[in-house]
């Protein structure tokens, strides 16, 4: 299972988040997809999972602050206590046995990344 994390600004669209998704899965075929659980029913999000026929999964702040990730970014350590938000909920939502496969990458418009995890954990 291919799990899709995401992190992205209020201002973030549906076209921003495909962006991101398609830049990191890189023809891979994702099962799942997860974001921070207070931005999990955003439309943007909400939208994209409808339009590809996936879930997503909400994902707790304590679990994204335990995940050590690959990529560090200021800004996210500031407000989300991790170094990458997409990278957090994707190994989050993969499972205890997860394995990053693609480090966050970041929407053209720079509205939201994405990273890609590999588990068993759904």
């Amino acid at each position: 299972m291919i799990v899709a994390g995401f992190g992205f600004r209020a201002q973030a669209s549906v076209a921003s988040l495909h962006d991101a998704l398609t830049r990191a899965a890189a023809g891979r075929s994702v099962s799942l997809l997860a974001a921070p659980a207070d931005k999990a029913s955003a439309a943007c999000i909400q939208d994209l999972a409808r339009r590809i026929g996936l879930a997503v999964v909400p994902i707790d702040a304590s679990a994204l602050s335990a995940v050590s990730t690959a990529s560090h970014s200021p800004q996210a350590v500031a407000a989300r206590a991790t170094g990458s938000v997409a990278e957090a909920a994707a190994m989050a939502a993969a499972g205890a046995e997860a394995t990053l496969l693609t480090a966050r990458v970041i929407s053209t418009d720079r509205m939201a990344t994405c990273a890609l995890a590999e588990g068993g954990n759904w």
